[in-house]
C-alpha cells in the first residue's frame, strides 16, 4: 500500500506541476484559492492527526520539537524564498536568491514532507489523510517551482527538474519505512522529526493563510470559501474514519 500511496503522489506532483509547461496562462485566482485550500486541509490534518501522533511518539518534548519545526522552517525559507508557500518572486530585480538556493531548499522542504509518511501510525486513518494533505500541499508548490524555472531555463530543463522534484518525497517515505524498520535509532529519531515536521507544517499553512492573494492579510468570498473546503476535508477524514 505504501509503494501505491507514493507513486500516486508521484504522479499528482509531477501532473499538477507540469500544468505551467503546456497550460497558456495561469490564473492567480485559482492559483490563490489552491494555496488556500491546500493551507487548511494540511494545517487541520496536522492539528487533527499529525500532533496528536507526534504525542504519542514524544511524549512531553513535544511542544520543545514543534516550536523548533516552526522556527526551523523559517530557516528553510531563507534558501526557499517562500515558494513552498505560495511566493514567486519572478522579476530579476526583486528576485534576489540564486535559482541553486532555491531549488535545494525546495528540495529539503521535500524530503521532510516524506520523513512521516514512512512511519507506522498508531491511528490507521492518519497515513492516508496525510498523504492527501501532502498531496495538495505539493500540487500548487510543483507548479510555482516549473513556472520559476521556466523563468530562466528551457522547457526540458524545467521538465527534468520537475521530475526529479516530483520523486524526492515518494523516495523520503520509502527510505523512512525502510531504515525505521532495520534500525533502532533511526526510529527513535523519527521520534523527534516527527513534531519538527507537524512544527514546519503549522508555519507553512497558516503563512499560506496570512499572505496568499490578499492585501493586508484581508479574506475575500472565494479564499474563505477555500478555506472552508479545505478544513471540511480535514474534519471529514476523522467523521468518516
Amino acid at each position: 500500500m505504501l509503494i501505491i500511496y507514493n507513486l500516486l503522489l508521484f504522479i499528482i506532483t509531477f501532473a499538477g506541476g507540469s500544468i505551467p509547461l503546456w497550460a497558456k496562462r495561469l490564473s492567480n485566482v485559482q492559483m490563490h484559492s489552491l494555496l488556500a485550500f491546500s493551507g487548511s486541509f494540511l494545517l487541520s490534518i496536522t492539528f487533527l492527526h499529525l500532533i496528536p501522533e507526534a504525542f504519542s511518539f514524544a511524549g512531553t518534548n513535544t511542544g520543545v520539537f514543534l516550536l523548533a519545526g516552526f522556527f526551523l522552517q523559517l530557516i528553510i525559507q531563507r534558501f526557499t524564498h517562500g515558494l513552498e508557500h505560495g511566493h514567486l518572486h519572478t522579476d530579476k530585480h526583486e528576485h534576489t536568491v540564486p535559482l541553486t538556493f532555491i531549488v535545494f531548499g525546495i528540495s529539503l522542504h521535500a524530503f521532510m514532507e516524506g520523513l512521516p509518511l514512512g512511519i507506522q501510525f498508531h491511528d490507521h486513518s492518519t497515513l492516508p489523510s496525510l498523504y492527501l494533505a501532502i498531496a495538495a500541499h505539493k500540487l500548487p508548490e510543483a507548479m510555482l517551482l516549473c513556472i520559476l524555472i521556466l523563468n530562466t531555463q528551457s522547457r526540458k530543463r524545467a521538465f527534468i527538474y520537475l521530475f526529479l522534484f516530483s520523486l524526492i518525497t515518494p523516495f523520503s517515505s520509502l527510505l523512512t519505512n525502510a531504515l525505521s524498520a532495520q534500525y533502532t535509532l533511526v526510529s527513535k529519531l523519527m521520534n523527534v522529526l516527527l513534531p519538527l515536521v507537524a512544527g514546519s507544517f503549522i508555519h507553512i499553512a497558516t503563512t499560506i493563510f496570512f499572505e496568499s492573494g490578499t492585501q493586508q492579510h484581508a479574506l475575500n468570498r472565494k479564499k474563505t470559501i477555500a478555506i472552508l473546503i479545505g478544513l471540511g476535508t480535514g474534519l471529514a477524514t476523522i467523521i468518516f474514519e
